[in-house]
């Protein structure tokens, strides 16, 4: 990679972070060339850091680090996109992303599960979770069975409907297993995240 670092005054390259898995933009930092070349080395990205005006790993003191999958150039060769692997959190806010880049989904997901602890932690008569909660992990566990067995059986047959709604009900009842547990949904992406890296 022939990379043009002459273009600035102080020889850094703006380099855009990008998830492998879900494209989702991660990060924007520098380099410099010095930086380029320990990236490509360890294959673990590596700024320049502006402010602390050294080169800086990211993940050296937070241990979430970015591992490098794929490093491509733009057409004036001035410019770096890399495709990493996340380890942990990438923003220091603790977000997947520093742009609060939104997800729907993920956002519903995050809402039903803080619903599901508030349900846990402020019983009422009326709530089922609450219910649930009461009758303990035994019954907690046993629902989350029951649930997967229907959306088996659902599965065999081509009605979608059905299967779609077994299918909400297992991983309703999985979120209300994980907060018994004291975990959430990221814990298990986590885990698979760190399965991913490790093929």
């Amino acid at each position: 990679m022939n990379l043009n670092f002459t273009k600035s005054t102080d020889g850094l390259i703006p380099v855009v972070i990008q998830d492998n898995l879900t494209n989702k933009v991660l990060m924007l930092g520098y380099m410099n060339q010095e930086a380029f070349e320990k990236t490509q080395k360890e294959k673990r990205v590596t700024f320049f850091s502006r402010s602390k005006n050294r080169l800086w790993t990211k993940g050296e003191e937070s241990g979430n680090f970015l591992d490098v999958d794929q490093i491509l150039v733009d057409c004036d060769n001035d410019t770096v996109l890399i495709k990493a692997s996340p380890v942990g959190a990438v923003c220091h806010t603790g977000a997947d992303t520093c742009f609060n880049e939104k997800n729907e989904q993920d956002d519903f997901l995050r809402q039903l599960q803080s619903i599901i602890e508030s349900r846990k932690n402020n019983p009422t008569d009326t709530s089922y979770v609450a219910s649930l909660f009461k009758k303990g992990m035994n019954k907690i566990a046993q629902k989350v069975g029951e649930e997967a067995v229907e959306l088996v059986i659902e599965a065999k047959d081509e009605n979608d409907e059905l299967f779609m709604g077994e299918a909400a009900d297992l991983l309703f009842h999985y979120l209300i297993l994980l907060t018994a547990k004291q975990k959430k949904l990221e814990d298990v992406v986590l885990v698979l995240k760190e399965r991913h890296q490790k093929r």
